[in-house]
């Protein structure tokens, strides 16, 4: 016997299920009334609670390969959306041939996005960047398109809507008062580009000081965090989570005096906005960013923070607060209160979801 059916069925070759952006995307459509089936990688545990999981273990190339041309096929969902490059020309395949319809999410530019990867060399790396220019052309004609930012391609579509990664509050820890002792916190993705370095560098200048690290470090650089951890000016002052779920990410955050967002300048993140940016300063928390354009305007028009130029700059600063914690009050306020002037109306992820109501309620009347 058939399980029921879903609305949507959120499909993946690369993301975790205890994703962000997953979360946020599944809390919407379920909050619009729609049954959503997820299938990614990781723990199940980690999945949004309101959504039905399927997941694998992380696997290499050739597993992800298999997956990007069988995974549009196993659902039988109305709406099937993507959030892979690798999936989409299978999807949009397979979606018209099962007269279903298709939503690509393009979260990043995938071809500056190869840029930093250190993998996307030499064969590889031109049969990758041939997979993200023609997924790019693919997901302009799919039902409905939802990009990232408004720089992210395709920059013209059948149906674009830019849906921001925005922070979703209620998965946030809001206004936790800061802890005794000194300590910062990084949530997301760890990698050198991501400043995964310079943040240990930072507290190992910063005595004081103590630092969470939530997120999955990138398989190139753990022999050399692992080496660089064991050194004693750093020694059990750097505490590694792993990737959590974003609920459990924001409580392990909370009462931290400060978010680091040391991205590196490279092609992929130059007009980028990550949204841990946003969720620090959300959460009530001040942050320490670098002169990346887009981060330093929002640092700037929040008054939430502080803008660094280099290492030595977020040492200085973490050594500054920890001998005078009153200077972080002015920024914490500021947080607070771009907080309460930014998150009024719909969500992003709203929006979004009401765009898939209607191809759910559009296409149901034809499929079976």
């Amino acid at each position: 016997m058939h399980s029921p059916r879903a609305d949507v069925a959120i499909i993946s070759t690369a993301h975790d299920v205890a994703d962000a952006r997953l979360h946020k995307i599944v809390a919407a459509l379920a909050r619009s009334g729609l049954a959503v089936e997820l299938f990614g990688l990781g723990d199940p545990a980690g999945a949004p609670a309101r959504a039905r999981a399927f997941t694998v273990p992380r696997r290499g190339l050739f597993a992800r390969l298999a997956r990007a041309l069988t995974l549009p096929w196993r659902s039988r969902a109305r709406v099937v959306m993507t959030v892979d490059p690798d999936l989409v020309p299978m999807a949009r395949l397979a979606c018209v041939l099962r007269r279903r319809k298709v939503v690509v999410d393009v979260h990043e530019d995938y071809t500056r996005l190869l840029d930093d990867r250190e993998w996307a060399k030499g064969p590889l790396g031109a049969g990758a960047n041939l997979v993200a220019q023609l997924s790019t052309r693919l997901a302009a004609g799919a039902d409905l398109t939802s990009v990232a930012d408004q720089h992210i391609p395709p920059t013209t579509a059948r149906r674009r809507v830019v849906v921001e990664n925005k922070p979703d509050v209620d998965l946030l820890t809001v206004g936790v008062p800061r802890d005794r002792e000194p300590r910062a916190v990084y949530v997301g993705d760890l990698r050198t580009s991501r400043g995964l370095f310079d943040m240990v560098e930072a507290i190992a200048a910063a005595p004081d000081w103590s630092l969470d690290l939530i997120g999955p470090v990138a398989g190139p650089d753990v022999a050399a965090l692992r080496a660089r951890l064991s050194r004693p000016d750093v020694d059990g002052r750097v505490r590694l989570h792993g990737r959590q779920p974003p609920e459990r990410a924001w409580q392990l955050a909370a009462g931290s005096w400060v978010g680091f967002v040391l991205l590196h300048i490279t092609p992929a993140f130059l007009e980028a906005m990550p949204t841990k940016l946003s969720e620090y300063i959300a959460s009530g928390m001040p942050a320490v960013s670098t002169r990346l354009p887009k981060q330093a305007k929002l640092i700037e028009e929040s008054g939430a923070g502080v803008v660094v130029d280099s290492v030595d700059d977020v040492a200085a600063l973490l050594r500054r607060w920890s001998a005078d914690p009153s200077g972080l009050d002015p920024l914490r306020g500021a947080a607070l209160e771009w907080a309460r002037n930014q998150h009024n109306g719909p969500s992003p992820y709203d929006e979004l979801a009401a765009e898939i109501v209607a191809l759910v309620h559009g296409d149901s009347d034809r499929t079976n």
